[in-house]
């Protein structure tokens, strides 16, 4: 009889642990997703920033210092280091999460991409480096 339990225990745990394949997910979680999405776009420079990070936005509102508290150089500075460093982790999937570094940043320091450009790229790799706990060898702060 002690055995039975322990089966059935062990059945409930493992069907408990299927997929959610079937399963109908609320509209509203979608539409809060496409709110996470950060698109900034200059056809001129022919350049593209898109952020799609869960609760980046709110990080961006909240906790992020406000626009205008770091000078332009200095972002480009951090900026130019970060990615950099994030490229490199990029391209070694065997010793970084690969889950987490996707795709390399194409950011050239040659190239004036604006305060604003600058000021979100920043602050998503000092959310980045909060949220999934990674450290870089720039300090990112706030």
């Amino acid at each position: 009889m002690k055995n039975l339990i322990y089966i059935f225990l062990l059945s409930l745990f493992v069907y408990s642990c299927g997929s959610t394949g079937g399963k109908n997910f609320p509209s509203e979680k979608i539409a809060n997703a496409k709110n996470d999405t950060v698109r900034i776009a200059n056809d001129s420079l022919e350049y593209e920033i898109i952020i799609i990070e869960p609760g980046f936005n709110l990080f961006i509102n909240s906790y992020a210092k406000p626009r205008g508290y770091y000078s332009k150089d200095y972002l480009e500075n951090k900026n130019q280091f970060l990615v950099t460093e994030y490229n490199q982790r990029v391209s070694q999937p065997f010793n970084y999460n690969p889950d987490l570094y996707l795709n390399e940043i194409n950011y050239d320091p040659k190239i004036d991409y604006g305060y604003e450009v600058n000021y979100l790229l920043y602050n998503y790799f000092v959310y980045f480096s909060r949220h999934y706990n990674q450290r870089f060898s720039v300090p990112t702060r706030i």
